[in-house]
């Protein structure tokens, strides 16, 4: 086929409709980039439950294995489960999953050994140009002997490298309502759970890449409404959503109400800090202020960086921080090889809740300090314009500071805001904070006022 790889290959990754987009033919030529790219004598591909995702994972692995490449697939997995192999394998991997998108979409999340990631400058840009140059007439051949594929599963070894770094063995028993919205999750909970003083309440755990329940993105409300109306109905302690991928998890308190993931930030980064002691932690932009507040609470160093977790691991190994937090509820722990884990920050929830008496709303109120607008949308028809309007709006206030670290926020005494503009649609997304409801709403409606004209 002859690709137009510049709508498939992202910033971070290789996203795009099958087989309109890509194609078996096509991920065997990102195989063999990407044997090349990485010069690996072997790695690791996983998948999830779409229904494309066997044949393009195969397919990849043949094209890696033609250049003398071992293959180990690892077959069903979640993202996280792909990273718990390339660090314990010590091998570059590949997982092929959309993530939250529709059905028709597929993908591929690559890493180098150790779940080092791969992104536009890390090696995506290479990896573009050869299969670019390949499309048409295929890859080069090899002098070498062809690589094996062989199958190992990692399940069981994943969920005790998970469960050795937070202890639950002597928590309070408590009852968790989990929606897997058909996605990895299902595969993985019920083993990682296993064992744990946990009365597991399973929703949607059958693996089903058409979504057939909702989509398997929690960050959007209309996605929890039946997690938190189960929550409610079971008198349940708390509530997890995962995404598709189940690299990210979701938590609901005991009333079915939404726990910021800056909350969660502060809370896991308290936890992390009391095991290393006066740790960095690293906070992208749009994290609430307690994130900070926290961290410097507990003797630790925060750390503001760019979104986007290619910026986060970016910053994990140069600063060797003990934990990294989004407020896309990505959550990354040194402790596995700098990569995002939703189970791991899931796991620390738990042990937190099932470490004390009182409820989850209680223990996640000393981490949830401020008003916040959550991320705000709006198609515009030029996104510098609109920036440059709020930049003349705002600049030379008295008190306030403006700062272009990821598009611009400003800040005053009482509250903050960020604007940036979206890499791949007319959109800007606004973040606002302040310290009550009343003035970060004000915050706000200006601002929206500008940005919409």
């Amino acid at each position: 086929m002859a690709a137009d790889l510049s709508q498939i290959v992202k910033a971070y990754d290789i996203r795009g409709v099958v087989p309109d987009q890509w194609d078996e033919p096509l991920a065997e030529l990102f195989g063999a980039a990407f044997a090349r790219v990485t010069g690996a004598d072997a790695i690791v591909i996983g998948h999830d439950m779409r229904p494309s995702s066997p044949g393009l994972s195969r397919a990849f692995a043949r094209g890696a294995a033609a250049l003398g490449v071992d293959v180990t697939e690892i077959g069903l997995c979640s993202t996280d489960q792909l990273y718990y192999a390339s660090g314990a394998f010590d091998l570059p991997g590949a997982m092929f999953t959309a993530s939250h998108n529709p059905a028709r979409y597929n993908g591929i999340k690559m890493c180098r050994a150790g779940a080092a990631p791969v992104g536009q400058d890390t090696g995506l840009g290479e990896i573009r140009a050869l299969v670019e140059s390949w499309t048409g007439s295929g890859a080069p051949g090899s002098d070498a002997a062809p690589g094996t594929i062989t199958r190992r599963d990692t399940l069981e070894d994943y969920a005790a490298h998970l469960r050795g770094l937070v202890d639950l063995t002597s928590v309070r028993p408590l009852k968790v309502v989990v929606d897997a919205g058909n996605g990895m999750g299902g595969h993985t909970v019920p083993t990682v759970f296993a064992g744990l003083p946990l009365d597991l309440v399973p929703m949607y755990f059958e693996l089903d890449g058409t979504f057939p329940n909702h989509e398997a993105n929690p960050l959007d409300a209309k996605n929890i409404v039946d997690l938190q109306k189960r929550v409610r109905e079971e008198g349940a302690d708390l509530g997890l959503a995962f995404d598709g991928d189940a690299d990210r998890c979701f938590v609901v308190d005991e009333h079915g109400d939404p726990v910021p993931p800056s909350a969660i930030t502060a809370l896991v980064a308290s936890r992390e800090l009391a095991k290393h002691p006066g740790g960095t932690v690293i906070h992208n932009l749009i994290t609430s202020w307690s994130v900070p507040e926290v961290v410097r609470e507990n003797g630790g160093k925060p750390v503001r960086t760019r979104v986007g977790h290619s910026f986060i691991k970016e910053q994990m190994a140069k600063t060797g921080a003990i934990f990294g937090g989004e407020h896309s509820a990505h959550y990354y722990f040194r402790d596995f090889w700098n990569a995002d884990t939703g189970m791991l920050a899931a796991l620390h929830v738990l042990a937190a809740l099932g470490g004390q008496d009182g409820p989850l709303s209680g223990l996640v109120a000393q981490y949830d300090r401020y008003a916040g607008s959550g991320e705000i949308n709006s198609t515009v028809d030029d996104q510098t314009a609109r920036l440059a309007a709020i930049r003349t709006a705002y600049e030379g206030s008295e008190g306030v500071t403006l700062d272009e670290l990821d598009g611009l926020t400003v800040t005053a005494a009482d509250w903050w805001f960020n604007v940036r503009p979206s890499n791949t649609e007319p959109l800007l997304r606004l973040n606002a904070e302040a310290r009550d409801e009343p003035t970060m709403a004000k915050v706000r409606d200006e601002v929206l006022e500008i940005i919409r004209g």
